[in-house]
């Protein structure tokens, strides 16, 4: 059971390399965000495979930590995006006067 979670572990870790090229080649921020969302919850399930195979359940304390912390990151572009948006669209209703 132990080799297939480590399978599991590497398949994953497989899938943020390729998860890198999309923040590499991602044409537009959102892109980029999406594959960084990537990394923290392929981040969550490798803290979490290895915590099965260790028994430590410090690790699932990290996992979930890691967990909380991709989801305010997205807040945080959300805002961020979110107000570039705004702005474009007050300049957009300025310049229609």
């Amino acid at each position: 059971m132990t080799l297939v979670l480590f399978g599991l572990a590497a398949f994953l870790v497989l899938n943020i390399l390729v998860g890198l090229v999309r923040v590499a080649r991602g044409p537009a921020p959102a892109d980029r965000m999406v594959a960084a969302q990537l990394f923290g919850t392929m981040g969550v399930a490798i803290l979490l495979l290895l915590a099965e195979i260790a028994g430590r359940p410090g690790l699932t304390d990290a996992a979930l930590l890691f967990a909380v912390l991709g989801g305010l990151a997205v807040l945080a572009f959300v805002d961020r995006a979110g107000g570039r948006v705004r702005s474009r669209s007050a300049a957009a209703e300025e310049d229609a006067k």
